[in-house]
């Protein structure tokens, strides 16, 4: 069930929304021509969850509020389009000296905009970042690092994501193009981006106080994304050494023997 009301008169210009789906409803609501702000709400059954969703229908109707049959003009598309979503990537790169200054940066800056706009920014990143998880991908980081949990994958790849749009795309088709950033890389770092896997959940956090089960349960039923990788099945081995070198031979030359340090 899905209903959208809203509420006009000279100093009030409001809608309201409400989306119910199983034992739980989400509600988006403010002022029309916004995207709004959002909140759900889970119960012990679909009756239960049901009779709440009327309840409140009810009293906004007797307040005044009035059925809508169109949302178009009244509830704002997300401005978190995915050339804003790069764009907002590239230009944290200009706000620190280092990742930690960055990240810092996008942390509080995304704590700045709308809760389904900070929604709306993991998605587009859980979108493309599944995309890197692949086998030529993880043997690479394999050789560059001398082993690669499945951790350290997790990061390696979070870390091309931060590379950027054009720079992540020619890593999931040729792993070997990312050796210059790879070289680029200050001594003693690694080419791993832990943190910007929890940016939103920070976010989040920082702009509602609420904890990181609560951002996951919003952003599964803003989303219907459980965020998880597909099932990998490696096209190689890690004691095939031979193997390693013949696929990735520029990769192997610089680090097979000479692995960076973790």
């Amino acid at each position: 069930m899905e209903i959208l009301l809203i509420y006009q008169d000279g100093s009030s210009n409001k809608f309201w929304k409400i989306n119910v789906l199983g034992s739980s409803y989400t509600v988006t609501y403010g002022k029309i021509g916004t995207v709004g702000n959002v909140k759900t709400k889970d119960f012990n059954s679909e009756e239960n969850c049901l009779k709440e969703a009327e309840k409140l229908i009810q009293s906004k109707l007797k307040k005044g509020y009035t059925v809508s049959e169109y949302s178009g003009h009244i509830i704002k598309d997300s401005t978190m389009t995915e050339e804003y979503f790069w764009g907002l990537l590239e230009k944290a790169k200009n706000k620190g000296e280092d990742q930690e200054e960055q990240f810092e940066w996008l942390v509080t800056h995304l704590s700045k905009s709308p809760i389904k706009e900070i929604v709306r920014f993991d998605y587009i990143f859980n979108k493309h970042y599944k995309k890197s998880y692949t086998s030529d991908l993880w043997a690479a980081a394999y050789i560059v690092m001398g082993g690669c949990s499945d951790d350290s994958f997790d990061y390696f790849r979070a870390w091309l994501l931060y590379l950027g749009k054009d720079m992540y795309e020619e890593a999931i088709k040729d792993p070997e193009s990312i050796i210059p950033h790879l070289e680029a890389l200050e001594e003693e770092d690694m080419p791993d981006f832990e943190d910007i896997l929890s940016l939103a959940c920070l976010a989040y956090e920082e702009k509602t106080g609420l904890d990181p089960d609560d951002y996951y349960d919003l952003y599964t039923k803003l989303t219907d994304d459980a965020m998880l990788d597909s099932e990998l099945e490696l096209d190689w081995d890690e004691d095939d050494e031979e193997r390693l070198r013949n696929k990735f031979p520029r990769l192997w030359e610089i680090y097979g023997e000479n692995p960076l340090e973790h």
